[in-house]
């Protein structure tokens, strides 16, 4: 299905675009829209990495064709927000002017469940107020100077709450019942979109994905804490059983379908994004083990996490037939290269697990 663009930014501000998800994103958009320039706003929190900028940083930045540009700073700052919005501020790191977003694909969040357990204020923190902050950014700037812009939310299938075995997969139309503290911010969030758009008629889509999967993922989910650790010879810790089920989605699919959500969607609507692929979560152990070579004798069963939701799975018919949109990748062979990345770029895995990205705060400087 080829459909044409409802909606054709040319400058799309792209939040938590150092993180896992956010940095594929910029890469995907930059190396395939060679007429829309990008605006990176990441807090660099633990998750966030400028080593995974520093391609379209190269390609993109100063010395490339002037279409990236990178600013550290927090989403619950309302006037950072307000004035990148409104194209009136300059790149910290180079003194660029920047260029005035008609787009926001908002990716920042704390995304990591055991984290909510232990500390839930940071989630209520950045995933509910500050998708607020940046919802009344957009408010005000709309307000200050109409225009055609969209609001992309991204959100996850986690909100949903859970599945049993023998129950058909998430629709949109599905009540949202979060069960831990990361889900209940997120379905926060996504509440507040939804009235956002329907109050004040803001230009607001949401998308809820599945578990992501691909290279710079931060080693503490699943995938990739079971390579690094298998890598090293480690226990590779496993919850409960390990008969939990998700829908694995490779990200490349994902920033295709956030792509297609933003351009192709219409204001007010909410899609779906699965890949289409229920695994166990022991099944997934076992084939990074078998591909890895390692033993088998490497898993350990540990006590379950509180509140752990038995299966995920995505109907992802709507963006299907609505956008056109369709999974491309099969699992097996994605996860091969997955583990791949990982094996041939040990030293940004090193950098990681040490916490050496932490100090770094410049994606222009190797």
């Amino acid at each position: 299905m080829d459909l044409k663009p409802a909606f054709e930014p040319t400058a799309v501000m792209i939040t938590g675009g150092a993180g896992f998800i956010g940095a594929n994103l910029v890469s995907w958009v930059l190396s395939r829209r060679a007429d829309v320039h990008v605006i990176v706003l990441d807090n660099l929190s633990y998750a966030g990495n400028v080593a995974n900028l520093r391609g379209p940083a190269r390609l993109h930045g100063p010395t490339g064709d002037r279409r990236f540009f990178f600013v550290e700073g927090d989403i619950c700052h309302g006037k950072l927000v307000s004035d990148l919005l409104a194209g009136t501020a300059t790149e910290p790191l180079t003194g660029r002017q920047m260029p005035r977003p008609d787009a926001a694909m908002h990716l920042a969040a704390e995304s990591h469940v055991d984290r909510s357990i232990l500390g839930p204020a940071a989630f209520v923190r950045s995933n509910v107020q500050g998708t607020q902050s940046i919802l009344e950014a957009v408010r005000q700037e709309l307000a200050r100077a109409p225009r055609e812009f969209r609001f992309l939310n991204v959100s996850t299938d986690e909100v949903y709450g859970s599945l049993g075995p023998a129950d058909p997969p998430f629709t949109e139309a599905h009540p949202l019942l979060p069960n831990s503290p990361y889900s209940a911010s997120k379905a926060g969030a996504d509440c507040l979109v939804r009235a956002y758009h329907e109050t004040f008629d803001q230009p607001c889509i949401t998308t809820r994905c599945s578990n992501n999967y691909g290279p710079m993922q931060y080693p503490e989910k699943l995938i990739p804490l079971m390579i690094t650790r298998a890598l090293a010879d480690l226990p590779l810790p496993v919850y409960g059983d390990g008969l939990n089920v998700r829908d694995w989605l490779h990200v490349d699919d994902h920033c295709s379908a956030l792509w297609a959500a933003l351009t192709l969607g219409a204001s007010g609507e909410v899609f779906n994004i699965g890949g289409n692929c229920e695994q166990r979560n022991i099944d997934i152990v076992r084939r990074i083990l078998a591909v890895l070579g390692k033993p088998e004798s490497l898993i350990q069963y540990v006590r379950d996490r509180p509140g752990h939701d038995r299966r995920y799975a995505m109907d992802a018919s709507l963006i299907s037939s609505r956008l056109g949109w369709r999974p491309r990748e099969q699992f097996d062979e994605a996860l091969e290269r997955t583990i791949d990345w990982y094996l041939t770029n040990e030293s940004w895995c090193r950098a990681v697990q040490r916490g050496e990205h932490l100090a770094a705060k410049n994606p222009y400087v190797d």
